[in-house]
């Protein structure tokens, strides 16, 4: 059954004009579906290529750790593994508010041209979409947003965080910017217009925008994923 087909996750029951959040911690492993920490929104491992995540410790828990970055000459020859929901349409923030982010550990050799942490949706085809990553040989997070009529909006400081320590990235979406904190402290933002809606039938990923080849397959690991919807 595809992510298109399948029902919406069931979740906690929400209260109009109450903030949401969902945040997985992974404590309880990956090898079968994952609900959050309140026990909605189930993620499922998906893989190809006998790509498989695993479990690492991380403080007093556990966190996902995602297949190596490959080296193969062929691309779709890779190992590649993400956990994928199903259409959850409470996780569309529309114009509203929201914060968004993990915990994430990467060294060097895990960067590549695309590297996803977590997205819902796509930047193009009139879509609209959220995402954090961490791109490109500088180590560089950044925080996207782009809107189902066009416009992609990106916040990316110059801090290296692919130093094999654990870092806490965190997108803010507030009425007009979009805002990339590290660790606590804001260390980037661009102008957002208020107009801008993001809503979309796309599940939430997490380590890549699927298991097919040109994935933005992410390498390292990540923890504490959370989605906060509403002030």
């Amino acid at each position: 059954m595809s992510a298109f087909s399948a029902p919406v996750t069931p979740g906690r029951i929400r209260i109009a004009g109450s903030p949401f959040e969902v945040r997985y911690d992974f404590d309880a492993g990956v090898g079968r579906p994952i609900a959050d920490v309140e026990g909605g929104h189930e993620l499922r491992p998906l893989g190809q290529n006998g790509g498989a995540l695993r479990l690492v410790p991380q403080g007093s828990g556990l966190a996902v750790a995602y297949p190596d970055r490959c080296t193969l000459p062929r691309e779709r020859d890779c190992p590649r593994a993400i956990l994928e929901g199903f259409r959850d349409d409470s996780l569309n923030p529309g114009r509203r508010s929201m914060r968004y982010g993990a915990s994430v550990r990467m060294t060097y050799a895990d960067l590549a041209d695309g590297s996803n942490v977590l997205q819902k949706g796509y930047s193009v085809g009139g879509v609209s979409q959220y995402k954090l990553q961490v791109d490109h040989r500088q180590g560089h997070p950044s925080c996207v947003i782009a809107g189902a009529r066009g416009g992609i909006y990106r916040a990316e400081p110059w801090i290296n965080v692919a130093d094999g320590r654990w870092h806490d990235l965190e997108c803010r979406r507030t009425l007009n910017r979009l805002i990339m904190v590290v660790d606590g402290a804001p260390r980037a933002w661009v102008p957002l217009p208020p107009q801008l809606s993001i809503a979309n039938a796309e599940p939430l990923r997490i380590g890549g925008k699927g298991p097919a080849p040109g994935n933005d397959q992410f390498a390292g690991a990540i923890d504490d994923v959370f989605i906060t919807i509403g002030d």
